[in-house]
């Protein structure tokens, strides 16, 4: 053969290469068990680090479904899901971790904001996890939070605590802010509310007995965000929050991480396993960054002021 036509079926091979490459589409098969703001932030922070490196167009195949708050659902459409056989399943929040590392030990997982992933047995480890699992957590500092609240409500007594108890991430902090308050001389006074139509009538059952309410990042309670605000205006209660997405829909502040930052973090490792790292080789993630919100229209409405001091570090004032 020629060194000519040699050198022509090199060029071609490697063209062929390339196009072969480049047509190869990333599947990215998102869900999460609930739609509300700061969920819905994580999963446009993963896609938009997506496309920033490269998986974006006719190259990407991203997916997104909603469990509707429903564990029950978030199991059939993790099982959908690895029958599809996608590259990665990003699952965000508790029950669409727990459902997802159910369904498959084969198919790269990364969970989002899952506040502990060990006790809700997502990964048996934060550092290398093994197998086929990794994240990141969203763990709250609940002592700072409580400290927040106290600039509002030096004589706080009892904060009342509207969560699902049937979300392990709640139990959690549940179980870390009760030691905090202690120590800080304030009693927590719990209020469950299993589904979200229970949220409005948890928040009822805290008038007279809670000096402020405190919502975690519970997906049940944030889905119904709304029904424990007209309580807090209603009964002259201040309501505090752990997002800080919260505070734009109520909430008089919040000390909080910001879910797009959050996405765009678990974007990071996503991007990681689709260069080829395998997912239990990277560490579980530990959030990053904490903004502070306030709220004075509510604060007002609540019968409550802002403290100057909370008003002159604020990253966020909600107008």
């Amino acid at each position: 053969m020629k060194l000519s036509s040699i050198l022509t079926a090199a060029v071609l091979s490697s063209a062929m290469l390339c196009a072969s490459l480049q047509a190869k589409v990333v599947y990215v098969a998102t869900t999460a068990i609930v739609e509300h703001p700061a969920l819905n932030a994580v999963r446009d922070g993963v896609k938009a680090v997506l496309e920033e490196n490269g998986y974006s167009g006719e190259q990407l195949k991203f997916t997104y479904e909603s469990a509707q708050g429903q564990p029950a659902i978030a199991a059939q459409i993790a099982r959908k899901m690895v029958g599809d056989a996608p590259d990665v399943i990003v699952a965000i929040a508790t029950p669409s971790a727990q459902a997802a590392v159910s369904a498959s030990k084969n198919i790269p997982i990364v969970f989002s904001v899952v506040t502990d992933p060990i006790g809700a047995k997502v990964v048996q480890s934060l550092k290398q996890p093994g197998g086929n699992v990794t994240g990141l957590s969203d763990m709250v500092n609940v002592k700072q939070q409580l400290a927040l609240i106290k600039e509002f409500i030096p004589d706080l007594k009892t904060l009342g605590v509207i969560y699902n108890p049937g979300e392990s991430n709640s139990v959690s902090i549940i179980k870390e802010m009760k030691k905090a308050a202690e120590s800080m001389g304030v009693a927590i006074v719990e209020s469950p509310a299993p589904r979200s139509s229970d949220v409005m009538i948890a928040s009822k059952q805290l008038v007279g007995k809670a000096d402020a309410i405190y919502c975690p990042t519970d997906n049940t309670i944030v889905s119904a965000f709304e029904s424990v605000v007209r309580v807090g205006i209603d009964a002259q209660i201040p309501v505090f929050a752990a997002d800080t997405g919260s505070v734009e829909r109520g909430a008089v502040a919040a000390v909080g991480y910001d879910y797009t930052q959050l996405g765009r973090q678990t974007g990071d490792i996503v991007v990681r396993i689709l260069k080829g790292e395998s997912a239990g080789s990277i560490d579980v993630k530990q959030a990053e960054g904490t903004d502070l919100f306030v709220n004075p229209k509510m604060a007002a409405r609540m019968g409550i002021k802002i403290p100057a001091s909370v008003l002159a570090r604020a990253t966020k004032i909600i107008e």
